[in-house]
């Protein structure tokens, strides 16, 4: 493989060696391990894994780095959202995997959890937007909740180097300041630069160093059970176009992410410092679920809702 960023050639062997180091260097860096974790009193990473790519690459370097040092256990956590075919062959590969790595792993799903599948969300579509928005409100949610019972630490996902950048341009073409400073600390910032952030799971994102490519060649090359169909839900959205013009901009200018990346790290950081504690926005409790929010009820207490009184709910019942 060609890495244009680097202007260097990389056999399978050095592929796959640079993956993991990266993916190392990035735990070290963001102290992902405190110096206080023992045996005696180890720390819990909950993964998620969706059986994708990216999850599965995580998960499996995470197995070999750590799977025998007694200051860490490792949890794949897995969800269900209710999409037939798709997510039926992800779990294959997700329960293949785990059983390889003799990891724990727990399987939540949308319908257990709020009585909906997104294959109902998807025709309902009571708010009159893409799937993925009310996905990603779900998602976040059982994870965030389920990593918590689990007694998570630290919640860790795959998100790689085009994912994040992507973010970075997406907040700052929203001019999101503010969601600048919250990405730094909910999941950006090394652990021990970052302001605390109330109700909120401490996140990591050991791949993003790693490019989209590089990481699906290290599973292809690493012979990992890997579920590559995209979702049948998935639409064209505002970060679809960001995406489209970053790999256009990478082409023409290879670098370009890990640029974007690097700068808006240190300006995230910077609002992190301004906003922390003042980001204009009082937290209060979900009068439902009891969930952080600056409203009555929070977003993903209102999308259930709706959904079910769509007619979309599998029991009719709301959350």
């Amino acid at each position: 493989m060609f890495a244009a960023y680097a202007g260097t050639h990389l056999c399978e062997r050095h592929l796959k060696r640079s993956v993991v180091r990266r993916v190392r260097s990035r735990i070290r860096e963001d102290s992902l391990l405190p110096e206080d974790a023992t045996p005696e009193d180890p720390e819990t990473w909950v993964i998620g894994l969706s059986g994708g790519k990216d999850s599965v690459v995580l998960t499996d370097i995470l197995a070999d780095t750590f799977g025998q040092d007694p200051r860490v256990e490792l949890v794949a956590l897995t969800i269900h959202e209710g999409i037939e075919g798709y997510r039926d062959e992800s779990l294959d590969a997700c329960e293949e995997l785990v059983s390889e790595l003799d990891l724990t792993h727990e399987l939540v799903s949308y319908a257990e959890e709020f009585g909906i599948e997104m294959d109902d969300v998807a025709q309902e579509d009571p708010e009159n937007m893409a799937p993925c928005a009310y996905c990603g409100v779900f998602r976040r949610d059982v994870l965030t909740r389920y990593a918590e019972e689990l007694g998570a630490d630290k919640l860790l996902t795959g998100h790689n180097l085009d994912d994040e950048a992507e973010t970075a341009l997406m907040n700052v073409f929203e001019g999101d300041v503010r969601q600048m400073g919250r990405h730094y600390d909910a999941s950006l910032g090394p652990f021990d630069e970052r302001h605390e952030v109330e109700g909120m799971l401490p996140r990591a994102k050991p791949l993003r160093d790693v490019p989209e490519k590089e990481v699906a060649l290290y599973a292809h090359l690493a012979d990992l059970p890997v579920h590559m169909a995209e979702c049948p839900h998935a639409e064209e959205s505002f970060r679809a176009e960001i995406q489209e013009h970053l790999i256009a901009l990478e082409e023409e200018h290879p670098g370009t992410r890990h640029s974007i990346l690097a700068g808006y790290e240190e300006l995230a950081a910077l609002a992190a410092e301004k906003y922390s504690g003042n980001d204009g926005t009082a937290a209060g409790e979900c009068e439902r679920c009891g969930a952080p929010t600056t409203r009555e009820v929070c977003r993903k207490c209102y999308l259930v809702h709706s959904v079910h009184e769509a007619g979309a709910g599998l029991d009719g019942t709301a959350d």
